[in-house]
């Protein structure tokens, strides 16, 4: 490979790595901002976060543990997968199962852009460790 085509290389690593450090990070803050705007608190009986407000993902883990701690108790230790269908308990278990799933991939989300900004970023540095292997 000659210089010429090594720094053409190198400049493709840094953008892809640049543009995907922006969009992990669009992304991260967009998930942020959109559960801020649902105005969820974790539950005052959490033992971690409680009463702080749903905004990223461990607060948002926490709040989809404790669905789930208080739609057991409500359905007396049932999921909706053990409740009989004509049980009226079965919509509140069902209730719980979709806002904790909501959750749950909010922290996906989370997790993804983190990935997408950590693999970003070590594309720019190879771009840059690779420029930088080109004699001037």
């Amino acid at each position: 490979m000659n210089a010429k085509s090594t720094k053409i290389v190198a400049l493709v690593l840094m953008v892809l790595g640049a543009l995907m450090v922006v969009a992990g990070a669009t992304t991260y803050s967009m998930v942020s901002s959109q559960l801020q705007a649902e105005r969820i608190t974790v539950s005052q009986d959490s033992d971690k976060y409680a009463g702080e407000a749903v905004a990223g993902p461990f607060t948002a883990y926490q709040e989809a543990i404790m669905i789930e701690k208080h739609a057991l108790a409500a359905t007396n230790g049932k999921t909706y997968a053990e409740l009989d269908r004509e049980d009226p308990l079965r919509g509140t278990a069902m209730n719980g199962s979709f806002l904790r799933a909501s959750l749950f991939t909010s922290v996906v989300s989370f997790g993804v852009s983190a990935l997408v900004m950590g693999v970003g970023l070590m594309f720019f540095l190879s771009g840059l460790a690779t420029r930088s292997l080109v004699k001037v």
